[in-house]
C-alpha cells in the first residue's frame, strides 16, 4: 500500500515539474519572439531614417526638412526656377566664358566616349543609328496602321462586317509586328527614349471616341 501511494506522489511529482517546464519553455519562448520582434522594428525604423534623411539631402535646400510637402515634381521644378530667375535678376549669367560664341556640339560630355566616336563617324558619313532609323520607321508604319483601322472600322460602321471581320486579321497581324520593333527598338535606344507599344483595344476605344 505505501509503495503503491509513493509511486503515485512520485508520478504527481514528476507530472507536475513536466507542466512548470513546458510552461516556461512556452514564457521563453513569447519572450524571444517578442525581443526578436521589437529587434526587427527597430532595425526597420533605423533604415527608415536613413532612407528619409538620404531623400532630403536630395531636395533644393528651400524644400529640406519639408519632404512631406512636396506632393510633386512640380514643386521642386518651382523651386528651381525661382532659383534661376533670382539669378538672373541677380546678374549671375552675365559674362560667362564662352558667351555670344556658338555652342560647340561636335562632342557631348555627357555620353560615353565609345558611343560619341560613333556618332560622330556615323555622322560625317551621312549615316544615323540603328535605333534612330528604327524609329522612323516605327512612327512610319503606326501611323499607316491608323489610316487602315479608321478605313476598316468605318466599314464596320455601314454594316460590312465580313469586309471588318477580314481588315481586322490583318491589322491585328500588323500590329504584332510593329510590337515587335517596338521591342527591338527598346533593346537598342539609349535609356530614357523606350515608347509603349500598341494595344489593339486601345486603338479601337480611340475610334470609338
Amino acid at each position: 500500500m505505501a509503495s503503491r501511494l509513493a509511486r503515485a506522489v512520485s508520478s504527481s511529482v514528476v507530472l507536475r515539474s513536466r507542466a512548470e517546464i513546458s510552461s516556461t519553455l512556452c514564457v521563453a519562448g513569447r519572450r524571444r519572439a517578442s525581443s526578436s520582434t521589437s529587434k526587427s522594428k527597430r532595425t526597420e525604423q533605423r533604415l527608415s531614417g536613413v532612407i528619409d534623411s538620404v531623400n532630403d539631402r536630395k531636395l533644393p535646400p528651400e524644400l529640406r526638412g519639408q519632404r512631406n510637402a512636396v506632393r510633386s515634381e512640380t514643386d521642386i521644378i518651382n523651386v528651381v526656377e525661382q532659383r534661376i530667375w533670382h539669378s538672373m535678376e541677380e546678374g549671375e549669367f552675365e559674362n560667362l566664358p564662352g558667351k555670344g560664341k556658338p555652342l560647340n556640339l561636335s562632342t557631348n560630355p555627357h555620353a560615353d566616349p565609345a558611343e560619341d566616336t560613333l556618332y560622330r563617324i556615323l555622322s560625317k558619313n551621312g549615316c544615323a543609328p540603328e535605333w534612330v532609323e528604327l524609329n522612323k520607321v516605327i512612327r512610319s508604319e503606326i501611323s499607316a496602321f491608323r489610316v487602315a483601322l479608321k478605313n476598316a472600322w468605318r466599314s464596320k460602321c455601314n454594316g460590312d462586317q465580313s469586309k471588318w471581320a477580314e481588315s481586322s486579321e490583318n491589322l491585328k497581324k500588323q500590329l504584332r509586328d510593329i510590337n515587335d520593333k517596338v521591342f527591338r527598338y527598346n533593346l537598342i535606344v539609349p535609356f530614357g527614349r523606350q515608347m509603349f507599344g500598341l494595344k489593339w483595344e486601345k486603338e479601337l476605344s480611340r475610334l470609338e471616341e
